[in-house]
């Protein structure tokens, strides 16, 4: 016998004068004649097998909360093992500590007494009746509304007050240790009602009460926090999930990040683009009266079990965008300004590792790459932990204006050099809206990625370049630690790469080759500190001076050359010699031929 025939023919064989519809059925409710109450009130069981609700039982009287069969057979005192679903072998949530002796369930009571003729209209105003108010206990103090936290054992705690008209102003009142995260789920008892069915878990009390007075079972958390700290294992036994936050980006990142936890099982209802910021199930209610449940059925329908992948059309209509921007003007501005340098790497893409000897120039090379990039209106974030600010300036200066940093630190600037300065001061001036550098040293992750959205909401640009100087300087915890910050570091400059599209130039010092110094042929062994380089790094390039670095004798003849000795998608080999343009700092890419 399929589940839907079985759920329909338990409810048939233990309910009363039933009249039975396509849809639904009803019937005598059993619980209010238990009770005394009106023997005529009717029980409602939603049997649309296309619907999540189905099996879904509620008194139009509401005597008793709503659930679904195994709730049904509890209430009625049913053997469970003759419910459809039931599973003997269940291990169900079992919430950590005791409850204690002490309750404020009289004071609930109080509270429920006082709710004033002023609080019914102004719940009126969104159509919620009496009777949903009292089904959830809802009271007043005379200021604030009090929302019970009532628990599993039955009994409330702790309840949170919150004046009617201003959310932000609320406290909790009660026992301090229900004041904690893991007991803040308003109408906790909603989540055994509805075992092998569906659930709405929601984002404040009174949109709650919005669910309850259309019919729908659900529990409520008091803000984005409480859901993010949601412990999805309670949720275990409720076959569908549907999440539904107030209409803001930070509610929506809370509801993904439980509902990555809960799995496919959860749906996420989104709101109509149209829609304002902030936007609730309450002002939902308020504006569209009757016609809220067709507005809640039409969300509930157009969800989707949630997923951490992007539908397949998404996925390729991003692979075709990415495609359409690497063929565009942006991605092609990614070049070194080396042409040999750009001819053999295709431009500075990807994470570039370039290393070299102390004093060899790396630096000064990088600092050419990333200010000339600038020049270009690529945004450049130099982090700087070697030189400093003021010295990346006056070297980038003299390169531009074809001064020793000398002459223009003493101001001795005449005749026709004096127009050159002013032109290149302007160029600098100019290039700093792209070019940025920063020397901060308790930098992280998180804080380079705030700087790099920063950077690109400044210039507009889709693409970003990070310079890093160096790779064996970046902030560590310990100095002890620094072979697995390194590798850290590393991992998390990847997932940068990725997920923000960025490339970059970083420095990284080298071991000691034999005869304790640097002029072995370059291979990947000789970078310092971390194995995972050759890993991480799309290219690996030594830049190797073909020089004494403590010879200052030679400065005009100073050449060195550039290696690539790994690549993901390029082939190993000489890229180019370079000459020291001195004493201007920079290089100049040298015209010989070289084989790559």
């Amino acid at each position: 016998m399929e589940q839907s025939e079985a759920v329909s023919l338990f409810y048939l064989s233990h309910l009363q004068n039933i009249h039975e519809e396509k849809r639904y059925l009803s019937a005598d409710c059993p619980f209010c004649k238990k009770k005394g109450r009106d023997s005529t009130s009717r029980l409602v069981v939603f049997l649309n097998t296309a619907g999540f609700l189905y099996g879904y039982f509620r008194c139009l009287n509401r005597c008793v909360a709503g659930g679904f069969p195994l709730w049904f057979a509890r209430l009625m005192g049913i053997s469970l093992a003759d419910v459809p679903g039931y599973d003997p072998d269940r291990e169900y949530f079992q919430r950590k500590g005791e409850y204690p002796l002490v309750n404020i369930n009289n004071e609930i009571q109080l509270y429920q007494d006082r709710l004033s003729e002023e609080m019914l209209v102004r719940f009126q105003r969104a159509g919620i009746d009496p009777s949903v108010l009292a089904e959830l206990k809802i009271g007043y103090n005379g200021r604030y509304l009090v929302y019970p936290y009532v628990q599993e054992d039955g009994n409330c705690y702790a309840a949170r007050c919150v004046f009617p008209e201003r959310k932000e102003d609320f406290f909790w009142h009660g026992d301090e240790h229900f004041f904690a995260d893991q007991h803040h789920i308003f109408n906790l008892q909603d989540i055994q009602r509805c075992e092998n069915g569906a659930l709405f878990v929601c984002q404040g009390e009174e949109n709650l009460l919005v669910l309850k007075q259309l019919g729908f079972p659900g529990v409520a958390v008091p803000d984005c926090h409480s859901l993010a700290a949601l412990d999805a294992e309670c949720l275990a036994f409720v076959h569908t999930v549907f999440i539904v936050m107030e209409n803001s980006a930070e509610a929506e990142a809370a509801a993904r990040s439980v509902a990555g936890r809960i799995g496919y099982k959860a749906r996420l209802l989104r709101w109509p683009a149209d829609l304002p910021r902030n936007y609730t199930l309450w002002q939902l209610a308020c504006d569209k009266g009757k016609e809220c449940k067709a507005a809640v059925l039409s969300m509930m329908q157009a969800s989707s079990a949630f997923s951490p992948f992007a539908s397949p059309g998404r996925e390729y209509g991003s692979f075709l965008a990415q495609l359409a921007l690497e063929s565009g003007p942006a991605y092609g501005a990614l070049s070194s300004g080396f042409p040999r340098f750009d001819q053999a790497l295709e431009g500075v893409h990807g994470l570039n590792v370039i290393g070299g000897p102390p004093k060899s120039g790396k630096s000064c090379f990088a600092i050419q790459i990333a200010t000339e990039m600038a020049r270009r209106k690529v945004p450049v974030l130099y982090y700087d932990f070697e030189n400093g600010r003021q010295k990346i300036y006056q070297r980038t200066l003299s390169r531009l204006s074809r001064l020793s940093t000398r002459a223009i630190k003493e101001g001795v600037v005449t005749g026709s050099a004096s127009h050159g300065f002013e032109h290149a001061c302007q160029e600098l001036q100019e290039m700093l809206v792209s070019f940025r550098v920063v020397s901060d040293r308790k930098l992280n992750p998180e804080i380079m990625r705030r700087h790099i959205d920063f950077i690109r909401h400044e210039t507009r640009s889709e693409y970003t370049v990070v310079v890093i100087d160096s790779l064996h300087k970046l902030p560590f915890k310990d100095f002890s630690e620094q072979r697995t910050g390194i590798d850290a570091w590393l991992r998390q400059l990847e997932a940068i790469r990725d997920e923000l599209q960025v490339s970059f130039l970083i420095l990284s010092e080298l071991s000691r080759g034999s005869g304790d110094g640097y002029t072995d042929r370059p291979h990947m062994g000789m970078f310092k500190g971390s194995g995972d380089i050759e890993y991480s790094a799309d290219n690996a390039l030594v830049l190797s001076p073909g020089w004494d670095p403590l010879d200052s004798t030679l400065s005009r003849q100073r050449q060195n050359k550039l290696w690539l000795v790994a690549s993901r998608e390029h082939t190993p080999g000489l890229v180019g010699s370079y000459g020291l343009d001195y004493p201007y700092w920079g290089f100049v890419e040298l015209d010989e031929q070289v084989g790559i």
